[in-house]
């Protein structure tokens, strides 16, 4: 699935760019994936695709542990669980009070299924980010928020994508404290356009090295990782 994230720009938008609708955009595509995941794991015991391989989520993991300021301790959320797997490796890292989310119910049920395998204690709810305010994350904050790939498919909703991001990017902001962390990893939008996309609540603050490819003679990464933090905005 995580390399049908990937798609080719094709219209513009007031920040420079956008990506193309598609249905990896929508509730329902991520419904059925998780549901057949999910019956996929009872059958086989297969836990499903980790996004952007080990390799990525390895990489977010090292970052944090090398981080003085994040303690075995802090609350972490994973925004867009998926089937868990990022969450519940920071659980098996030693990370106490780790939290996944994700607006599938197929999802969460997955996430949960590998967790209890694994013995890990994680908490998985279902949750629709761009809905914030009606949802059980409401007026709670954490000190880490975690994004693979879930910035990536709520910038291809068919349902004004524009929107959509402005949503996200201000429930992301509410959801941490001031100085609090924001670690993303993509696959479609370079380092310049999140920092722009991301600059009216956030600072960039690092970036996660990821392998990179040579094509006719340009250089680029198959994924983008940043390390945002939340700016202190005086009232």
């Amino acid at each position: 699935m995580a390399d049908e994230l990937k798609v080719c720009r094709t219209t513009t938008d007031d920040d420079g760019s956008s990506l193309p609708p598609s249905r990896l955009g929508t509730k329902e595509y991520w419904d059925e994936a998780y549901q057949k995941e999910q019956e996929n794991f009872e059958d086989i015991g297969d836990v499903g695709e980790i996004w952007f391989g080990e390799g990525s989520m390895n990489r977010m993991i090292k970052w944090i542990k090398k981080s003085s300021r994040i303690t075995k301790d802090s609350s972490m959320l994973d925004i867009g669980c998926g089937n868990g797997m990022l969450a519940i490796r920071l659980a098996e890292e030693g990370y106490t009070n780790v939290t996944g989310t994700d607006y599938s119910s197929g999802a969460v049920q997955l996430s949960q299924s590998i967790a209890k395998q694994e013995g890990v204690d994680i908490k998985f709810m279902e949750c629709d980010i761009l809905n914030l305010s009606n949802s059980s994350l409401s007026g709670h904050t954490f000190d880490v928020c975690l994004d693979k790939g879930t910035y990536d498919a709520i910038s291809l909703n068919p349902q004004d994508s524009t929107r959509c991001r402005a949503l996200y990017i201000k429930a992301v902001a509410c959801l941490l404290p001031e100085n609090g962390f924001f670690i993303i990893t993509s696959c479609n939008w370079t380092k310049s356009e999140l920092v722009e996309q991301f600059k009216e609540d956030f600072t960039l603050l690092d970036e996660i090295p990821s392998p990179s490819f040579s094509f006719g003679g340009q250089a680029g990464n198959t994924v983008t990782s940043l390390i945002f933090v939340k700016r202190f905005k005086s009232t």
